[in-house]
């Protein structure tokens, strides 16, 4: 059902791509949107286990889209830095493919939204769980399932001509 990638000698290992998951700050993500166009907008997230996780709000365009059509993609930038003088761009990313849900049950949700926050901001767990207490019936917590994963390198990373 997924494309093998085309230039399949620039591909990252399975762990490497976990790795970008796992330190990545800002991903994309991309929904099948009103009049079916593609909606995407970068958010926070975090990963854990084959799944990716973010919050949103209770209403509006990703979730709305998210209902009418669970299937997403979800991507990661780890390197874009230009290389002028061989006119080329140092990349790695990773986009994955899977099913976003809303999670219902209240203490998944708990836990889920401390695991974002606690990623992102580790030293403030006490502002953390406080707001959490407070914020929880606000927002909502998605997570997307991945059912395919490819990472892709620029060929000069990839030949280890650049580090």
């Amino acid at each position: 059902m997924f494309r093998e990638m085309r230039r399949s000698n620039q591909q990252l290992s399975h762990g490497e791509c976990e790795r970008i998951l796992k330190q990545g700050k800002t991903g994309v993500l991309a929904v099948l949107g009103d009049g079916g166009y593609p909606y995407a907008v970068p958010l926070n997230y975090y990963y854990s286990d084959g799944e990716i996780f973010f919050h949103c709000a209770k209403e509006g365009h990703k979730l709305d889209a998210i209902v009418k059509c669970p299937k997403v993609s979800f991507c990661i930038i780890d390197r874009d830095d230009i290389l002028a003088e061989k006119l080329t761009t140092l990349y790695k990313s990773v986009t994955v493919f899977g099913k976003a849900e809303i999670i219902e049950d209240e203490a998944q949700a708990r836990t889920s939204v401390t695991e974002l926050s606690i990623k992102y901001c580790p030293d403030q767990l006490d502002k953390i769980v406080e707001e959490t207490n407070r914020d929880l019936g606000r927002l909502c917590m998605v997570k997307i399932s991945i059912e395919h994963m490819t990472g892709k390198q620029g060929k000069e990373l990839m030949k280890g001509e650049i580090g």
